[in-house]
């Protein structure tokens, strides 16, 4: 298989990306070809997390330091 369309070090997951609400909107509008993605609102969990929800409709928390989806 050809590896001219392949670029190395393209492939970022959720969980690699800096814990700042800027990193998490610049990291889901790269995923979302282009389409801006921002914050809808923010509430905080049972166990005192900040929950983060935003315009894709999925809801982000960090957990030592890393995004994940809730």
């Amino acid at each position: 298989m050809s590896r001219a369309f392949i670029k190395e070090g393209d492939d970022q997951w959720l969980e690699d990306i800096a814990p700042t609400l800027h990193a998490l909107v610049s990291f889901l509008t790269r995923e979302n070809n282009g389409i801006r993605v921002y914050e809808t609102g923010t509430h905080k969990a049972d166990d005192g997390s900040e929950v983060v929800t935003m315009s894709n409709g999925l809801s982000y928390s960090k957990a030592s330091g890393r995004w994940k989806v809730i």
